[in-house]
C-alpha cells in the first residue's frame, strides 16, 4: 500500500491459498485439518467458521482452481479476438507449459482419484468442471472450423491426461516430451478431414 502498511490476508483466504498448495503438493488425504490451519497460521475455530467441513474446503480448493483455469481461457480470448485457431493453439502451448513447470497434474483429476467414494460431495462438483472444460475445449475446436469438434476436444483432452500421468511416472523425458507434436499434428489432421 502507499503508506508503507502492508495489506494482511483475510484469514479465509489464507486458508484457502494454504489448503491449495498443501493439497496439490502432498494429497488431499495425505494433509489434515491441523497441519492446513497451522501452515496458515490460524486455527481450527477459524477454519470451520470459514468451511463447514474438510470436504467444503475440499470443494472450494477445486473451484478456485477452476477459477485459474478460467482465467487462462480468458487469456486466450483476449489475446487471440476473433481467432480461435490461434486460441486452440494457445491452449496447446499452455497445457505444454503447464506440464514443464509441475509434475503433480491436475488437481481435479488427482482429487477424483484420491475421493474415490461416488457419493463424496467433491465427485459431483469434479464432474461439473471437468465438463465444463471439456465444453469450452469443443467450443474452440468447432470455432477452429474443426468438423469433429468434439471428438477432437476428447482426444486432445485425453493426450493431456496421459501426459500428465507420463509426467508423473517417467518425467519430462517421456513421452509427455511429445504433447506439443501430437496435439499440433492432431489438430492437422483434424483440420484436414
Amino acid at each position: 500500500m502507499a503508506d508503507g502498511t502492508t495489506e494482511r490476508v483475510r484469514p479465509r483466504d489464507r486458508i484457502l491459498e494454504t489448503a491449495q498448495d498443501m493439497f496439490h503438493k502432498h494429497g488431499i488425504k495425505g494433509v489434515g485439518v491441523d497441519a492446513i490451519t497451522e501452515a496458515a497460521g490460524t486455527n481450527k475455530m477459524t477454519l470451520y467458521r470459514h468451511f463447514e467441513s474438510k470436504d467444503d474446503l475440499i470443494i472450494e480448493c477445486l473451484r478456485a482452481t477452476a477459477c485459474k483455469a478460467g482465467a487462462i481461457w480468458d487469456a486466450f480470448e483476449a489475446e487471440y479476438p476473433d481467432d480461435k485457431l490461434a486460441q486452440l493453439h494457445a491452449w496447446v502451448r499452455k497445457a505444454a507449459d503447464m506440464l514443464n513447470a509441475d509434475s503433480r497434474g491436475c488437481d481435479m483429476a488427482n482429487a477424483a482419484i484420491e475421493l474415490s467414494e461416488t457419493d463424496h460431495p467433491a465427485r459431483r462438483v469434479i464432474k461439473e468442471l471437468k465438463e465444463a472444460q471439456r465444453d469450452r475445449l469443443v467450443s474452440l475446436c468447432r470455432g477452429a472450423g474443426v468438423g469433429q469438434a468434439e471428438l477432437l476436444a476428447d482426444t486432445l483432452s485425453l493426450l493431456l491426461e496421459g501426459a500428465r500421468v507420463s509426467m508423473q511416472s517417467v518425467g519430462a523425458e517421456g513421452p509427455s516430451a511429445q504433447f506439443v507434436r501430437m496435439a499440433e499434428g492432431l489438430i492437422a489432421s483434424f483440420r484436414a478431414r
